[in-house]
C-alpha cells in the first residue's frame, strides 16, 4: 500500500512535491487553502491572509533556464525575465502536463498537524484540515510543508517613531497593487530590496517625488549581462564557482563590485553600502540609476522619525510627504505544527534546511524554506526529490547530533558572511546547495565520466549556466531529454530576442582569450573538484 503524504501548499514547490511523490510511488494530498495554484506568483487585487501578495507589474529576476522544473523546459518563445503573468502560465503548462491538479484539494485550510501516539514507531502524523466550515482528521505517513518564508508581511513600526502620529497613509509593499494612488504624491519607500527598488521605480512614474529610504544601501544588479545574456546565466557556471572558491570570497567581491560599478558608481548614486557585494541578497533592477539620474528617485539614509506632515532622516535632513510604503519583507511561522518545529528570529534549525533533527522518524520535510543566491524553483524541486526518497527509506539521515553540528556549522557561516538581517538566515548560494543536495540523492553531474564520455555536453555543463537540467542526466529520476535540453539551451535564450532578422555579428567571442586560457587551466582541477 502506497505511503500518504500531506503537502501544505499548492505553489511552485507544492507543485513539484506532489510530481515527487507520484514519481517515487507515494500517494500525495496537497491543501491549498485559496482557489488556485500558483502561491504567491498569482496575482491578486486584494491580498489574502497568510501569502505574499504580487503588484501587478511584477517581473521575476531569474531567468527563464535558471528557474524551470528540470524535467520540463520553458518554451523557447517565452522571454527570459517572465512577467507574472507567464509565470503562472507555465506553471499551469507544468500541472496539466503531469496530471498534478485532481491531487489538490482547493479551499482547504490546515488546522493542525501533530504527531501520532504510536509516531516513535509509525513516524505518522494527523492533519486537521477545515474546508467549508467543516472540519475533517486524517491519518498520514508524512507531511510535506511548501508553505515557503513569504507568509507573514514584517511591518517594524516600532522602529520608526512618530509614524503614529503621521497624517498621510502608509503600507507594507504586500498591500500595493499599482501606482495610480501615488499621482503627485511625495512619497518614501523604505527598504532597498528587490520589492522596495521596483516599487521606487514605478511610483516616481506617477509620483510628485519619490525618496528611497535605506539603511545599508546596496549593490545593484542588471538583469541584462554582458552580451545581453541573462545575468544569472553567466554568473551561475560551475567554473565561476569554482574560481570563486579558489581565489576566495575577497577577490570575488572586488571583481563583481568592479563591475557593477563600471555601470555606474555606487557610491555617486548614493547606493554604495558598507558591506561587500557577496554579504548581502543582491538587489536587481534595471531602471533604478536611471530614475536616480532623472532626478524621479533621491535616494535618503535611515529615518530618524516622523512628523505628522514630514521625515526626518538621519542625516537630519526633512522632507514633507504624503504616502510611506514599507518594503520591509516577510516573515514565516507555521501554526498549524504542534510543538514540532519553532520559529525564533525568522530562524528554524533544519538540517539541510529541510529536515527538524530531533523527530525519532523523519516523516517531516520543508521545502521552498531558503532565499538562494538563484533560482528558488528548481531548489525546491531538488529538495522534494530527496524528501519524497527519505519517505520511502531509499535515502537515510545522519543521526542526531551530526545533523544538530552541521545545522550549528552553517549558522556560523551565515552569521560571519551576511550582514545581520531576518532575511539573511535562511541564504544559500545555488550552484553549492544544489550539489549538496545532489549529493544526497545521488545526481551530481560526475564531470570526469562526461569529459570521458561526451565532451561537449561536458563543457556545457562545466563552463555553460548550471541550469536545472543538469540534474537529471544521472541517478533516480534521470531524463531522457536531460542532455538535449542543456545543449539546446543557448537557443532557447536567443529565440525570443530575434523578433527582427539581423545579420550575424562578427564582432569578437562572448568569451573573452584570457578567461578560456583560465579555463584550460583550471579545467583538471575542476573536473577533480566536482567528482
Amino acid at each position: 500500500m502506497a505511503k500518504k503524504v500531506a503537502i501544505i501548499g499548492g505553489g511552485s514547490s507544492g507543485l513539484c512535491a506532489i510530481k515527487a511523490c507520484l514519481q517515487e510511488g507515494l500517494e500525495p494530498v496537497c491543501f491549498e487553502r485559496t482557489g488556485d495554484i500558483g502561491g504567491l506568483w498569482r496575482f491578486e487585487e486584494h491580498p489574502e491572509d497568510g501569502r505574499a501578495s504580487i503588484y501587478h507589474s511584477l517581473i521575476i529576476n531569474t531567468s527563464k533556464e535558471m528557474m524551470c522544473f528540470s524535467d520540463f523546459p520553458i518554451p523557447e518563445d517565452f522571454p527570459n525575465y517572465m512577467h507574472n503573468s507567464k509565470i503562472m502560465e507555465y506553471f499551469r503548462m507544468y500541472a496539466q502536463h503531469f496530471d498534478l491538479l485532481r491531487h489538490i484539494r482547493f479551499r482547504t485550510s490546515v488546522c493542525r498537524v501533530s504527531k501520532r501516539p504510536d509516531f516513535a514507531s509509525s513516524g505518522q502524523w494527523e492533519v486537521v484540515t477545515e474546508s467549508e466550515g467543516q472540519q475533517e482528521a486524517a491519518v498520514f505517513d508524512a507531511v510535506l510543508v511548501c508553505s515557503g518564508h513569504h507568509t507573514d508581511a514584517h511591518l517594524p513600526l516600532s522602529s520608526f517613531p512618530g509614524i503614529e502620529k503621521f497624517k498621510g497613509c502608509y503600507l507594507h509593499s504586500r498591500d500595493y497593487k499599482d501606482a495610480q494612488a501615488f499621482t503627485d504624491k511625495r512619497v518614501v519607500v523604505i527598504g532597498i530590496g528587490n520589492s522596495g527598488s521596483d516599487l521606487a521605480v514605478e511610483i516616481s512614474q506617477r509620483a510628485q517625488q519619490v525618496f528611497l529610504s535605506t539603511r545599508r544601501g546596496a549593490w545593484v544588479f542588471n538583469r541584462v549581462g554582458d552580451g545581453g545574456y541573462p545575468i544569472d546565466t553567466i554568473l551561475n557556471t560551475r567554473l565561476k564557482t569554482f574560481l570563486q572558491g579558489l581565489l576566495g570570497s575577497s577577490v570575488a567581491c572586488d571583481y563583481m563590485e568592479k563591475k557593477l560599478n563600471a555601470r555606474f558608481d555606487h557610491s555617486h548614486y548614493g547606493l554604495k553600502p558598507k558591506h561587500r557585494v557577496f554579504h548581502q541578497h543582491p538587489t536587481v533592477n534595471d531602471d533604478l540609476p536611471n530614475r536616480i539620474i532623472s532626478g524621479r528617485v533621491q535616494v535618503k539614509p535611515n529615518i530618524q522619525e516622523f512628523t505628522e506632515t514630514s521625515a526626518i532622516f538621519e542625516d537630519g535632513t526633512r522632507e514633507d510627504i504624503d504616502a510611506v510604503v514599507f518594503a520591509t519583507g516577510y516573515s514565516f511561522s507555521f501554526p498549524f505544527l504542534e510543538g514540532c518545529v519553532k520559529v525564533v528570529e525568522n530562524q528554524i534549525p533544519l538540517y539541510k534546511y529541510m529536515f527538524p533533527p530531533d523527530l525519532e522518524k523523519p516523516t517531516l520535510a520543508f521545502t521552498g524554506l531558503i532565499q538562494p543566491l538563484g533560482a528558488i524553483m528548481p531548489i525546491s524541486e531538488l529538495q522534494c526529490r530527496w524528501a519524497t526518497r527519505v519517505f520511502k527509506g531509499l535515502n537515510e539521515l545522519p543521526l542526531q547530533h551530526d545533523m544538530e553540528a552541521d545545522i550549528e556549522q552553517k549558522k556560523e557561516v551565515m552569521a560571519k558572511r551576511y550582514v545581520k538581517s531576518q532575511r539573511h538566515t535562511i541564504q544559500v548560494d545555488y550552484i553549492p546547495y544544489m550539489d549538496e543536495l545532489a549529493c544526497q540523492l545521488g545526481v551530481k553531474p560526475n564531470l570526469l565520466s562526461l569529459f570521458l564520455t561526451d565532451p561537449r555536453l561536458a563543457m556545457e555543463v562545466a563552463f555553460g549556466p548550471c541550469t536545472p537540467y543538469q540534474y537529471r542526466l544521472r541517478g533516480p529520476g534521470a531524463w531522457a531529454g536531460a542532455r538535449a535540453a542543456i545543449l539546446s539551451q543557448q537557443q532557447r535564450i536567443l529565440k525570443p530576442l530575434q523578433t527582427r532578422h539581423v545579420e550575424e555579428s562578427t564582432s569578437a567571442p562572448a568569451m573573452p582569450l584570457i578567461f578560456k586560457l583560465i579555463g584550460a587551466v583550471a579545467i583538471l582541477a575542476a573536473v577533480f573538484a566536482y567528482l
